[in-house]
């Protein structure tokens, strides 16, 4: 038996699977969705490395794969030092926004592909102890003449430049501009991609927000659009259910104005904010939130704010 001419044959059949992917995408998908074949990377690759995979599905595989994404596990999202096996740790976080932003792809049909690979490698360069954590960081690092830390910045670098003994990913730029400009703690009523970057403009980007933290960066894909609102999607109301859980708020502490329009659980908040970003970007080159509901997403991470992330009684001792 020729094993080495059925290995050829095998991976001929598998490109031509592939490359039938790649034209699907052409017909299936919108005209603002990025083909996975238009991806660029630093360095090319030899085809065999690749294989059967298509370029966004291949940089999916490679983050799950890194050893950046598996110290997911230990780390806290808001809560932290706490003992409830149900309160939201970042590896759940990072499993809610994929699932949310792939949603809004398919609806929208964009590269879904594209959008679970920036989903599940947008926190990857957070610190343990939620943004407190990162605070503190920052502080050491500015202390030693290191200029502040940010976790976007630090998601790229350990993606291009730590990984794999320093060789890093090899990643797409599409992936790593997603995951650079994922910022949901903007509030962002309206977001149109900021396509034609290279390689040098996410250099840029990254030293002008390290030097000033209010420069706001959007990313060159309608998918990285989608990630980033989805951040924002998958944690304003699973927050609320964290601290309902731990004792911090009562539900109908939530402003009148947020519940009437978003509803007052997660499940609730998390649909009509779906449904409502997708049935106001059909077959448009933006992503667009109503007024209506903007501005009560707006009022509830107001909320969110004040009444949860600047609780003092979080801070100062162990939750049951």
């Amino acid at each position: 038996m020729n094993t080495k001419g059925s290995g050829a044959t095998n991976e001929k059949r598998l490109l031509e699977i592939k490359r039938k992917l790649d034209e699907r995408e052409t017909q299936v998908l919108s005209q603002w969705a990025c083909l996975s074949r238009d991806a660029v990377r630093r360095r090319a690759e030899n085809r065999i490395l690749i294989g059967h995979r298509q370029n966004f599905s291949l940089d999916t595989d490679r983050i799950l794969h890194s050893m950046a994404y598996s110290r997911y596990i230990d780390k806290t999202q808001v809560f932290y030092l706490i003992k409830n096996d149900h309160i939201t740790h970042r590896v759940l976080h990072v499993q809610l926004v994929s699932k949310i932003a792939r949603t809004i792809s398919r609806l929208l049909r964009l590269n879904e592909d594209l959008t679970e690979a920036i989903a599940l490698g947008h926190d990857i360069g957070h610190t343990p102890f939620g943004h407190d954590g990162e605070r503190f960081l920052s502080e050491l690092c500015e202390s030693h003449g290191m200029g502040r830390f940010f976790h976007n910045i630090q998601s790229v670098r350990f993606l291009e430049k730590i990984e794999k003994k320093g060789r890093g990913c090899n990643l797409s730029l599409q992936v790593l501009d997603g995951i650079f400009c994922h910022d949901g703690e903007l509030h962002s009523q309206f977001l149109r991609p900021r396509k034609g970057k290279g390689f040098k403009d996410l250099v840029e980007e990254m030293e002008r927000k390290s030097q000033d933290p209010s420069v706001d960066v959007v990313p060159m894909t309608l998918e990285g659009c989608v990630v980033r609102m989805a951040d924002t999607i998958s944690y304003i109301g699973r927050d609320i259910e964290d601290a309902i859980r731990l004792g911090l708020i009562q539900r109908k502490d939530i402003p009148n104005g947020c519940s009437a329009v978003l509803g007052d659980s997660n499940g609730t908040i998390v649909y009509n904010l779906v449904e409502d970003l997708v049935v106001n970007s059909l077959e448009r080159a933006s992503l667009n939130f109503s007024g209506r509901v903007g501005d009560a997403l707006q009022q509830l991470k107001a909320f969110n704010q004040e009444r949860i992330y600047k609780n003092i009684s979080v801070k100062s001792r162990p939750t049951r």
